[in-house]
């Protein structure tokens, strides 16, 4: 970081010369942290930076994203960055955001998912776009739908079509006859549409409401869910290009042997995993090796609850040198390595009051309505 601010001062004051061109090709490999310190140097440097072209291939050319941690603690409501790549224990890896945009307490805020470098949010009633790097947000108008007393909300999902360029925000509304309604959120058109021809029987209980999981290779989100008529779990994708619903399948005999009640889905790097959870058993972590392949399903780590101070463990990530973390029930913030054995511990989190963990990458990544009134002005 300092060699990095060096160079720029030697930049502005003079002392070394380089065309446009080669200063662009500097900046678009530096990281996120370094840009936005800079943007502090002269005009010339905030406008350059602050263009979403130069953001995008910022975003592209950047072949290692800088990925992080948004932990909300609900009974302070503070969010907290986390690098889960560095020790647990480092108070450097650790740093608050600030949140000024949303509504006072005691509104209950709650993570709903996160999509290229944004953070989906959702309080009082309404959800929020944001990107924890830059600050940048924007308000989400409440659906049709779910302002009606009739329908519940059970399923979240949030995701990026890169057909169109748009972020879209997807919800799956229930009512007392099971009745389920789909409704699509565009940023770039600042509405709401609700999917027709959608035959979704009857899932979960209308209160226990899901957030999706992303997957951008296949771009599609994703949902462990169940169906009530013939009681058996599976996975729900929706497509976010095709704009359509199919099933992933699960394990060959998991239904039979597994208890899901302690079962959660994930994204274990670029791929759709499983945690499952048997009271005083170890828990289970399968990775689906190829897309909608029942037989790629393989396990991959046990960890046994005598390595965690909980019987109850829900994955989070991976980290780029192969160990997982996760939330340990009510003890904290956790880091295996790849045979299992935990690693570190951290109670910051202050887990018995229910804190949220999301992944989000590190970008400079404006909304597409953002864009074009930069365009227009």
């Amino acid at each position: 970081m300092e060699r990095d601010d060096n160079i720029s001062e030697k930049i502005m004051n003079g002392t070394i010369f380089l065309p446009k061109e080669l200063i662009i090709e500097i900046l678009l490999r530096l990281p996120v942290k370094s840009l936005i310190r800079f943007k502090c140097m002269c005009k010339s440097w905030i406008s350059l930076i602050s263009d979403p072209y130069f953001a995008l291939s910022h975003f592209e050319l950047t072949t290692q994203h800088t990925e992080r941690l948004v932990v909300l603690v609900p009974r302070t409501r503070q969010f907290l960055s986390i690098d889960f790549n560095a020790s647990l224990h480092d108070d450097f890896s650790f740093s608050a955001l600030k949140l000024e945009f949303l509504p006072p307490k005691p509104c209950e805020t709650q993570i709903r998912g996160s999509c290229r470098g944004f953070v989906l949010l959702d309080c009082c009633q309404s959800l929020w776009v944001w990107n924890p790097s830059t600050g940048d947000h924007k308000q989400v108008s409440r659906s049709p739908i779910a302002s009606s007393v009739m329908f519940f909300i059970f399923l979240y999902g949030f995701g990026y079509d890169p057909s169109t360029d748009d972020y879209l925000v997807v919800q799956a509304s229930c009512n007392i006859y099971g009745v389920i309604r789909v409704e699509i959120f565009s940023i770039r058109t600042n509405a709401w549409k609700e999917m027709e021809g959608v035959h979704l029987s009857k899932m979960n209980n209308w209160n226990d409401r899901r957030n999706g999981f992303l997957l951008d290779g296949a771009n599609a989100i994703h949902w462990l869910t169940y169906r009530y008529h013939v009681s058996i779990h599976f996975i729900l994708a929706f497509d976010l290009i095709e704009r359509n619903f199919s099933e992933v399948p699960l394990p060959v005999g998991f239904e039979e042997h597994y208890n899901f009640n302690f079962c959660d889905l994930g994204v274990l790097g670029e791929s759709l995993s499983l945690c499952v959870v048997g009271y005083h058993c170890p828990a289970e972590i399968w990775v689906m090796k190829e897309y909608k392949v029942q037989s790629s399903w393989t396990k991959t780590i046990v960890v046994s609850v005598d390595h965690i101070p909980s019987k109850y463990f829900s994955l989070v990530c991976s980290t780029k040198s192969g160990d997982i973390v996760g939330i340990a029930g009510t003890a904290g913030l956790v880091k295996c390595n790849d045979q299992g054995q935990l690693q570190e511990l951290q109670h910051h989190c202050d887990p018995p009051n229910g804190s949220q963990v999301v992944v989000y990458t590190k970008s400079l990544l404006s909304l597409p309505f953002d864009n074009e009134q930069v365009e227009d002005d």
